[in-house]
């Protein structure tokens, strides 16, 4: 006579199903028992600041207007108009074998990358330059490097 098909692992994985159909099935009938929860007990309303709360607004309060037109998405555009395009600065690197360079702002102090393609005279480490400051590949470079003399 051959010996039983179900291994120990099979039992415990039938017993695991069943006690969880029966624990399933008991939350369900547990629910019902509760009471149907309605509808209005789902809804959230969301106040004037932003909150959420369970309460609905007040009707009678005045509402504030406000225009579509007033509702700025996104960043605001920075006005350049302040901003002088000419920069100053002193170059820290160059290497002209590879052609670029950086150059330190003198307002911000920051390095800026220069390509040789975007010098107007020849410079080197040290020289006093102004430069344009242009959106580049990785970020802003500077663009007519000119030496001060």
């Amino acid at each position: 006579m051959g010996r039983s098909q179900e291994t120990f692992g099979k039992k415990e994985r039938e017993k695991k199903k069943a006690k969880k159909r029966k624990d399933k099935e008991e939350n369900k009938l547990a629910r019902k028992e509760e009471g149907k929860s309605s509808w209005e007990d789902m809804i959230a309303y969301v106040d004037e600041n932003g909150m959420i709360t369970s309460t609905p607004p007040d009707p009678t309060v005045k509402k504030k207007v406000i225009k579509a037109e007033d509702i700025v998405l996104g960043i605001p555009q920075k006005d350049e108009s302040e901003v002088d395009p000419i920069r100053t600065g002193t170059v820290s690197f160059f290497n002209h074998d590879k052609g670029y360079g950086f150059i330190k702002d003198a307002d911000n102090g920051d390095s800026m990358f220069v390509h040789i393609n975007n010098v107007l005279e020849e410079i080197a480490e040290g020289n006093k330059v102004t430069f344009e400051v242009q959106p580049g590949l990785k970020g802003p470079e500077a663009a007519k490097v000119k030496v001060v003399r």
